[in-house]
């Protein structure tokens, strides 16, 4: 199950379809997937020129220093975690109001990594001796800006070329009380642009992915650079679909957005993110992916679904790896193409 599948449960708000009154029971579509040996290559639609304006235009975008780096459910109220972001360790625990705290994720007494310490009165205590640390504790272990949004953790730190901001770019996600969220993460050889550029060509979609996806086409007269609108169909199985309309968006140069935006769960939003961890030995990147995807709908079924979710999250989560193992493949190669000097679609 994925979100093509909880989509079975939300609502029809397709063209001319807004009354309620008016939506289909049913929202699956008979819509047969072609044969592979008579499906036509996207190709000549994926124009390079076309992919990359939309690239530029979302590297353009300042992230203004934050970088995503887990789920807010990674995260309980009394012990720590820690990641790394561009080669930076960081320590991650709930103050006493269960806000986001984060900071370096070495103590500074002999150098601990401070993960999966004891978090007591907001502050964490290094496992080796008990050195308790917080906001204004010590001047040699200063705190990182840190946001949690209730679904993602975000920390913000020094990043070259961007101008810090109060807080990061956030898309418009679905009332909480109409939605739930699965997030997954995957790791790949890659920087965090060549994640991007995946999903700014869409028209991969349907043969790199025919399992997931068909029927789609790109409205260029509806799309810019800074936005692309595709029609596409949810495969469900080989003879039905849900068909939906859909945007992409970047808010920063490590996200990109897709919001459904008529058909089927309407206002629903798969957030895909992307984090620079570091380099290994020999100097290649390594970029974590997280992907959120927040399913919604004001269908009454939908409540069952909701109730559901803790049952539902493994399954939504296997589909969207699924999906990312032929993504990551994907980012993977466009960025050893770009180390080895080679340019292709010029």
């Amino acid at each position: 199950m994925s979100l093509r599948s909880l989509l079975r449960a939300a609502p029809d708000t397709g063209r001319g379809a807004a009354d309620p009154a008016r939506r289909p029971i049913n929202p699956l579509r008979r819509m047969p997937a072609e044969p592979r040996d008579r499906l036509a290559g996207t190709w000549r639609e994926a124009r390079p020129a076309r992919i990359r304006r939309s690239f530029l235009d979302a590297q353009q975008r300042d992230p203004g220093g934050w970088h995503v780096v887990g789920a807010s459910s990674d995260l309980g109220p009394t012990r720590s975690v820690t990641r790394t972001v561009d080669d930076r360790e960081v320590v991650l625990w709930r103050g006493e109001d269960g806000g986001l705290l984060a900071g370096p994720g070495a103590c500074p007494h002999l150098g601990a990594l401070l993960e999966d310490c004891e978090v007591m009165h907001g502050q964490v205590y290094c496992r080796w001796h008990g050195l308790a640390l917080g906001p204004g504790v010590r001047r040699d272990w200063l705190t990182f800006p840190a946001h949690d949004d209730g679904v993602l953790l975000w920390v913000q730190l020094p990043t070259e070329g961007e101008t810090p901001t109060v807080a990061p770019t956030l898309t418009v996600r679905p009332p909480v009380e109409q939605s739930f969220a699965t997030v997954i993460t995957v790791r790949g050889v890659c920087e965090p642009a060549d994640v991007i550029a995946n999903r700014l060509d869409p028209w991969h979609g349907t043969w790199y992915h025919p399992y997931a996806f068909s029927h789609l086409t790109v409205d260029d007269a509806a799309s810019t650079d800074d936005r692309l609108v595709v029609d596409v169909a949810f495969r469900v199985s080989r003879t039905w679909g849900v068909p939906v309309r859909a945007e992409f968006a970047c808010p920063d140069a490590r996200t990109i957005v897709m919001t459904i935006v008529e058909g089927e769960g309407a206002g629903s939003v798969v957030e895909t993110h992307a984090t620079l961890i570091g380099h290994d030995r020999s100097g290649r990147p390594c970029t974590v992916m997280t992907e959120a995807t927040i399913a919604h709908s004001d269908r009454q079924g939908f409540a069952l679904a909701r109730a559901a979710a803790r049952l539902i999250r493994p399954a939504v989560a296997s589909t969207a790896r699924q999906l990312w193992v032929d993504d990551m493949a994907y980012a993977e190669r466009r960025w050893l193409l770009r180390d080895r000097g080679e340019s292709y679609g010029t």
